[in-house]
């Protein structure tokens, strides 16, 4: 496991916190790495019923650390880690709740549409810009994306990289509640305790009903990190990650 990444487990809920606040919850691989492993681990343990997601005040995820993405696009090694991480996510056998504060970029954004609920702030902006990255959209988001906020919708955010505020994301169905910045984890946590005090096999049953068939989804996870991958290694991508950069410093 990492330290940025902190698992804690009471009465049948598991709860994730992304915990590097100073990097605004950048993910790193072997963040990525760590939550994988929890979220598949859940699948297998019966006293586990529903994961519960969570940042800092302030940062659900500012995204992939962009440094592992400049590393990748200048000829360095690309691990699994992301992979493994949205793989856990679309195949998940248990619910999985949010509590959304603050920044929720690309991915921050795109796991939310495997979240079976999403609590969220006020302040909370979702944005994905993978274009302007020189990069596509990615967690199967092209193929979820449409279906949950329309063509157009899903456009705006995905390819033109608007953000979509919390108030409106909940109206387009993308998020289940907005609450107050003090609320957000109790509500979540206090959704997640309903989950896990019900039958827990009629529970997978529901959620696999509203889920339906799963293979198109990951089969469009991997089309994309196939695409993803190429497009890290563009010069499209190298100048967008070197003007990022740049402009860290």
């Amino acid at each position: 496991m990492t330290g940025h990444i902190i698992i804690a487990r009471e009465a049948g809920v598991q709860t994730i916190r992304i915990n590097r606040a100073d990097k605004k919850n950048a993910l790193t691989r072997a963040m990525y790495a760590a939550m994988a492993s929890v979220l598949s681990e859940a699948d297998e343990d019966d006293a586990i019923r529903v994961s519960v997601l969570m940042g800092v005040p302030g940062s659900f995820t500012s995204g992939n650390d962009i440094a592992d993405f400049m590393n990748y696009s200048m000829g360095g090694e690309q691990g699994m880690e992301v992979y493994d991480f949205l793989m856990a996510l679309a195949r998940s056998r248990k619910p999985i709740v949010a509590a959304v504060d603050g920044i929720a970029v690309g991915i921050g954004t795109t796991m939310q549409f495997h979240c079976d609920l999403t609590f969220a702030t006020p302040r909370t902006v979702f944005r994905t810009p993978f274009v302007d990255l020189g990069v596509v959209p990615e967690a199967g988001s092209s193929l979820l994306g449409p279906a949950a906020l329309g063509r157009q919708g899903a456009f705006a955010l995905l390819a033109m990289g608007e953000g979509l505020p919390a108030a409106e994301a909940r109206a387009a169905g993308l998020i289940h509640a907005v609450v107050g910045e003090d609320e957000v984890e109790a509500a979540a946590l206090e959704a997640a305790t309903r989950i896990a005090a019900k039958p827990p096999e009629a529970m997978r049953i529901a959620r696999d009903l509203l889920l339906g068939d799963r293979d198109a989804l990951v089969e469009r996870i991997r089309h994309e990190g196939k695409l993803f991958r190429e497009r890290l290694q563009s010069d499209e991508a190298r100048q967008a990650f070197m003007a990022f950069m740049s402009r860290k410093k």
